[in-house]
């Protein structure tokens, strides 16, 4: 269906405003969950599953999108996923239980899911191609520079009015977006009668949760023991049997054979160590500056603010940069500055000057708004028109994970070390020890962990890097 001018644009601003609240959900708790954990009387390991849950389940119904895009008139689709946002917003801002809490945003999740991969096919649709890179650089303002922003933007809230009030100026906004979308929408995809393919679904929900659990319990538990290993098992056999179904249908509910073209293939998998980094970093941030170095939430928050504003600069300019250059340069110029961030970072310690830890923090945000739409742009414009959808769904899908995946596991690394530095300091806890010398050695721990930390994202920067070097010398 082809839009006229003002109702492409109506449209593409109504994805904008919506995905821009929507994503901001998926970090902003970083910041305040020391709060909420209090609130509700539960401990870290439990509440940090209000972050970790967002993620698994906005990766999986990602998946659904390509059904559900198929299947239900584009407008309604997208209007039935944000009230479903909506009512996940309403439950987390006033109910006083946890359970009810992990339900709301579990809800925030299936619509964020859902709408962020929904926008970009609708994007990728009606645009033609030569201005597709400055649109999706505009557009990585919404899911690119939102999740980063809004762990700064939570800090000032929080210490202001409390954690509640985050879900309260979100509610605000969605509302007026929903009645944004009533109004500039239209429906701009095709759709027929599809059975869904329960059984595909569930293999890959057992996949994602399975590794995510396993991963998250590594900061507890060694990898020998069933709470890690078991829930490893279960879920890289759910994958397993997910990719052999996938390969075996006539008509697949995720298209896998698309990962054959090297290009796309590539973009994913750039795209999941950008995102791994990104997502661990934005959680890890705010516990060294609240945890280790005892600021409050707004220091945290004050300390992230310049490099999500330099992502919100970079984002636009990074799609026109690609429709003139190409991919080569952009990734590998990102791939350079996500490396120098990461290991300017593995000098973390307790008197490292915040300014110089917001200076590298910008270098990272700079080199994400860089690289994160241009993949996306890149990768699709590798397949036919007619995968569009499932590209899409599966690079965002799997980059999600990759978020989570990354979140769980440099979280643990942080425990893990910070444990074997206090177990070398057997001297802790002792009664000759004082309470400021014992806080002194647990945020030395602390610091040991964040160090080790960095040194695996700078790893991963490397990994990118390499992939860009790659990039640079093979032909389309």
């Amino acid at each position: 269906m082809q839009l006229s001018e003002k109702r492409r644009t109506g449209t593409f601003c109504a994805i904008l405003v919506t995905c821009i609240v929507c994503s901001m959900l998926s970090t902003a708790l970083t910041t305040a969950l020391p709060q909420i954990m209090v609130d509700f009387g539960v401990d870290t390991v439990t509440g940090q599953w209000l972050t970790s849950v967002y993620s698994l389940v906005m990766g999986i119904l990602i998946l659904v999108t390509p059904f559900l895009i198929r299947r239900l008139p584009t407008r309604r689709l997208y209007l039935l996923t944000l009230t479903v946002f909506i009512l996940g917003l309403a439950l987390c801002g006033f109910t006083r239980s946890f359970p009810v809490m992990m339900a709301g945003r579990i809800l925030q999740a299936a619509g964020n899911g859902v709408m962020v991969s929904l926008g970009q096919v609708v994007l990728l649709t009606i645009y033609p191609k030569e201005k597709r890179g400055s649109i999706m650089g505009v557009y990585g303002l919404a899911i690119g520079a939102a999740p980063v922003l809004a762990p700064t933007l939570a800090g000032l809230i929080v210490d202001a009015f409390g954690w509640r009030m985050i879900f309260c100026l979100v509610l605000i906004i969605s509302l007026l977006a929903w009645i944004l979308t009533a109004v500039t929408f239209g429906n701009v995809l095709e759709t027929g009668k599809e059975k869904f393919d329960t059984l595909s679904l569930t293999l890959c929900a057992a996949g994602y949760s399975g590794i995510l659990l396993g991963a998250g319990n590594l900061g507890r538990h060694g990898l020998l023991e069933p709470q890690v290993w078991l829930p490893l098992l279960i879920g890289f056999l759910g994958a397993g049997c997910f990719i052999y179904r996938q390969l075996k249908l006539p008509q697949p509910f995720l298209e896998l054979r698309i990962l054959k073209t090297a290009q796309f293939r590539t973009a994913v998998i750039a795209s999941m160590l950008m995102y791994a980094s990104m997502m661990a970093a934005s959680i890890l941030l705010p516990i060294y500056v609240q945890s280790v170095r005892g600021h409050s939430a707004t220091v945290s928050g004050l300390v992230t603010m310049p490099g999500s504003l330099a992502m919100a600069l970079v984002s636009p300019f990074s799609g026109k940069a690609y429709d003139k250059m190409g991919i080569r340069k952009v990734f590998l110029l990102g791939s350079i500055l996500l490396t120098i961030s990461s290991g300017g970072m593995i000098s973390l310690g307790l008197t490292t000057p915040l300014p110089w830890v917001a200076v590298l923090n910008v270098l990272r945000n700079i080199a994400i708004g860089c690289m994160m739409m241009p993949f996306v742009t890149w990768g699709m414009s590798g397949l036919e028109d007619r995968y569009v959808s499932h590209g899409t769904a599966l690079l965002t899908s799997l980059r999600t994970v990759a978020g989570s995946f990354g979140s769980a596991v440099f979280v643990a690394v942080v425990s893990m070390v910070a444990q074997i530095v206090q177990n070398s300091r057997g001297d802790i806890g002792s009664l000759g020890m004082q309470a400021s010398q014992e806080a002194q050695v647990l945020a030395d721990a602390q610091a040991a962990g964040m160090r080790a930390a960095f040194l695996g994202l700078t790893l991963i920067g490397l990994a990118e890097l390499f992939l860009a070097w790659r990039s640079c010398f093979r032909r389309d």
